[in-house]
């Protein structure tokens, strides 16, 4: 019988919830390693990169504090004085992704920027298809995922959209993203697991198309395939962002028309703070 190593650290239930703290801290204040003993055999660097790796092939199923360790060629309790266990891992994983986000330029137009934006999604969802199994929900609090977010809003956030649309329109271009992202992942796993890629499957449904396929059956697709719109559709290979662009286009030109809604710059929200917190203390005095 062979003993095997947790994916919790030691002492710790896995049942039990932690506190929130205990998920984001080390995001933004990595634990110093001690310079007393022997010295580290690994960096926690070398352990999220070495964990990155191993999603990036295999999934983010196949990540456990035994598989890293292995990678690493190091027993799995070396990890714990890193990272406590395999969600803070995960945690750790996810903002180290989100550092390869290629952001666009600040001072890009709102249209272009968006563009832009919505490419380097996809190209991180390419590069590391397994952000895709982490509840976007939930992203960890961590300085990448929060960099990544600063910039997409601040692409719409002087469009004239209200605060609830930006957060509404960046949700729809991610979500959109995401959703051609998977799609490509579908397909890579279906051109490794038949043999066969994306254009020679569909060239070889030749025959169902003349021998099965009715098209009085299914008018509408027979008029969009009379104008070669299948062809130039949406494949699994780049995300068709323009006419989502157009669509947001409307909805920007239509709240600019009606006069724009007026998001508090920093420096107020900051001013407002400051009076809230001066009128908390006045009350407490009083």
């Amino acid at each position: 019988m062979t003993h095997e190593e947790p994916d919790a650290a030691p002492g710790r239930p896995e049942s039990d919830p932690e506190p929130p703290q205990h998920r984001y801290a080390s995001l933004w204040s990595p634990p110093v390693t001690s310079t007393r003993g022997r010295p580290a055999r690994v960096s926690r660097a070398e352990v999220v990169d070495a964990a990155v790796a191993i999603a990036d092939a295999d999934g983010l199923d196949a990540v456990s504090m035994r598989s890293v360790a292995r990678a690493l060629g190091v027993g799995a309790m070396t990890l714990y004085s890193h990272v406590p266990g395999r969600d803070e891992l995960v945690d750790a994983m996810v903002d180290r992704g989100y550092a390869d986000f290629d952001l666009p330029d600040p001072g890009l137009p709102w249209r272009p920027a968006l563009e832009l934006y919505a490419r380097g999604y996809w190209s991180l969802l390419r590069q590391h298809p397994w952000l895709l199994d982490v509840n976007p929900w939930r992203l960890p609090l961590a300085p990448h995922v929060f960099t990544v977010q600063e910039a997409g809003y601040r692409i719409l956030v002087d469009t004239g959209l209200t605060a609830s649309q930006v957060i509404e329109t960046l949700d729809i271009v991610n979500n959109m993203v995401a959703g051609s992202a998977r799609s490509a992942a579908a397909e890579d796993a279906d051109r490794r697991t038949q043999g066969t890629d994306y254009a020679a499957y569909w060239e070889a449904t030749g025959d169902f198309w003349e021998r099965t396929f009715d098209p009085t059956r299914f008018p509408t697709m027979t008029r969009l395939w009379s104008v070669g719109a299948f062809d130039t559709a949406s494949t699994p290979f780049e995300p068709q962002v323009k006419g989502l662009l157009d669509t947001l286009e409307l909805l920007i030109e239509r709240a600019q028309s009606e006069g724009g809604a007026t998001i508090p710059t920093f420096e107020e929200c900051m001013d407002r703070y400051d009076e809230a917190v001066a009128q908390q203390l006045g009350d407490a005095q009083s």
